[in-house]
């Protein structure tokens, strides 16, 4: 079978291939060498061999368009520059690493451009790992238009972004996370590409369905061979090649395929021979895709989205789907998982959305607070650390941190934060223009940017001040927040984790119009939470709580009791 990406036969001697079937020739360059013509296969691919090694430049030509790979695994002067070809073996790992249990995972979510790249990020590594977190999970990496970008407009998705660093770079990233005891999860976009170098439509329509609508265009062709095989050995190279230890799949309700979803996660577990924890991200809250062999976990919108609104009580745009009964809301997320299993979306038109989900384990969901996109998707990319009070914020990381969904966590929120974390491009001229203009556009449904000149008011991405600004720095009472993890996940590793194998829901209840109480079944013990945050004191569970962050029932308060 025909793969994508160049093929290393020797030291010196390397095959290239492309999938072009609206193209009638396909010629290599290799920079300081004469052209290749290529040798037209079946399919629609291409092939040539050539007298070069590792660290080669080449790029293909079509007509009087010269390409990139879309395989390429490193790049020269961005993503419409010169791919690299890159020795796979070359890095030399050090560490033996097992990996660790899914249900051992706290996780914190990291932007690499932010944290210096690679490089820089490798330096943070131990006060992470000593704050009690078992895995980092890098937003997306692969290349992108310029040289700073959120993540999501990746479109080279082989190639680690230059301006993060080298392969190897990130190779010795995730061996030094392994040494420290530590996971590394990667996000990856398998839904759509970025706006800047992104070739495929060019050569290769038929990757695409252009009928099928998506926020990025047509939808990507995964039920094409080529396609599919472009995204699952992409999935195998990150997992094998690099050694990540999971997956979060961005967005795939937008791929809307599920049996590629499923032939993705069968082949994984197939070829993976070690544990590989595979998560998604999925608006349709779809629990078939849960069943055992297929993904670990979905990320939980519907906990992060109602308890936004008891911590802030805002009700714009989706938060309108979680404004009315919120607590009650709460508590179904609590003893169920998802809070929509089929009902009606206000913020969809109505559309129903969800399944049944009750049968799930709890550490099918990952639980959060804040992450990039309800930080990142906000106009102003604030923090709830400005959204609502210290006390409020505590008591709802308690639920976080202490209850059997797995936790995520945002980089930043362990020392209470407060720069934003803000939607950043470096993207150039029209394409600027319209990104900018189209962001502000994102917020008519919120009140506060009805109008266009608060639209204005929206930071351009384009501008490095809005990649500066998201810079983490740590807040006024970092020390105490920090602290305050720190105790809260030494809990969790001595009291939760060890039971949360057998973990099952033994139901939960709304105590007011913004407290809850739920219960589980942890192996021989049963654990109790009651959260509170409103105004009213509620009832509580006789015995002592082992952890409570304010009075137990009081306003703004989160009990714990395992007995």
């Amino acid at each position: 079978m025909m793969r994508w990406g160049p093929e290393l036969l020797a030291d010196d001697r390397t095959a290239f291939r492309l999938w072009a079937p609206d193209a009638d020739a396909v010629t290599l360059e290799l920079e300081g060498l004469p052209p290749v013509d290529m040798t037209a296969g079946e399919g629609g691919w291409f092939s040539a061999e050539a007298a070069v090694g590792a660290d080669a430049r080449y790029r293909f030509r079509i007509g009087d368009m010269a390409v990139p790979d879309p395989a390429s695994r490193a790049q020269d002067g961005g993503v419409n520059g010169w791919s690299i070809v890159v020795d796979p073996a070359a890095y030399e790992w050090r560490n033996d690493w097992a990996g660790r249990a899914w249900e051992e995972t706290v996780v914190m979510e990291v932007h690499a451009g932010t944290c210096g790249g690679f490089r820089g990020l490798a330096d943070k590594l131990p006060e992470i790992a000593a704050l009690g977190v078992t895995a980092v999970e890098l937003m997306p990496i692969n290349a992108f238009g310029g040289t700073r970008n959120w993540g999501y407009d990746g479109v080279l998705p082989y190639a680690p972004a230059d301006s993060y660093g080298s392969p190897e770079d990130l190779k010795a990233l995730i061996d030094r996370a392994h040494e420290l005891g530590m996971s590394m999860y990667l996000d990856v976009v398998y839904n759509h590409f970025g706006p800047d170098g992104n070739y495929l439509n060019s050569y290769a329509s038929g990757f695409f369905h252009p009928e099928v609508k998506t926020p990025w265009g047509g939808a990507v062709a995964v039920d094409e061979e080529p396609a599919r095989r472009f995204f699952i050995d992409n999935a195998l190279m990150w997992l094998q090649e690099y050694r990540f230890d999971g997956l979060r799949f961005d967005a795939v309700h937008a791929i809307a395929n599920d049996a590629f979803l499923d032939a993705m996660a069968a082949e994984i577990r197939a070829t993976v021979k070690r544990p590989v924890h595979l998560v998604l991200e999925n608006e349709h809250n779809d629990s078939d895709r849960l069943a055992p062999g297929k993904y670990d976990a979905q990320w939980n919108d519907d906990f992060h989205n109602v308890l936004h609104v008891l911590l802030t009580g805002e009700t714009d745009a989706y938060y309108a789907d979680f404004a009315d009964r919120p607590a009650e809301r709460l508590a179904r997320c609590l003893a169920e998982g998802f809070i929509y299993q089929g009902e009606a979306s206000t913020n969809q038109d109505g559309k129903t959305r969800g399944k049944p989900s009750a049968h799930l384990s709890p550490t099918s969901f990952v639980a959060f607070l804040q992450n990039h996109d309800q930080i990142g998707n906000r106009a102003l990319g604030e923090r709830l650390t400005l959204l609502t009070s210290p006390t409020k914020l505590r008591a709802a990381t308690v639920l976080l941190l202490l209850g059997p969904q797995i936790p995520l966590i945002f980089m930043g929120d362990e020392t209470g934060s407060e720069t934003p974390f803000l939607f950043f491009t470096d993207f150039h001229d029209e394409l600027a223009d319209a990104v900018r203009e189209g962001r502000r556009d994102e917020f008519k449904k919120f009140a506060a940017f009805d109008e266009p000149a608060e639209r204005a008011t929206i930071p351009d991405p384009n501008c490095v001040d809005t990649f500066d600004r998201s810079r983490v720095q740590p807040g006024p009472d970092a020390d105490a927040w920090r602290a305050f993890y720190t105790e809260l996940l030494t809990l969790r590793r001595e009291r939760i984790v060890p039971a949360l194998k057998r973990a099952s829901s033994l139901g939960a209840e709304a105590l007011g119009d913004a407290a809850v109480s739920a219960r589980w079944q942890l192996g021989d013990d049963v654990l109790t939470i009651v959260l509170n945050l409103g105004s009213e004191p509620v009832p509580i569970p006789e015995g002592r709580a082992f952890y409570a962050s304010g009075e137990p029932g009081a306003a703004d308060s989160c009990a714990v009791w395992l007995a």
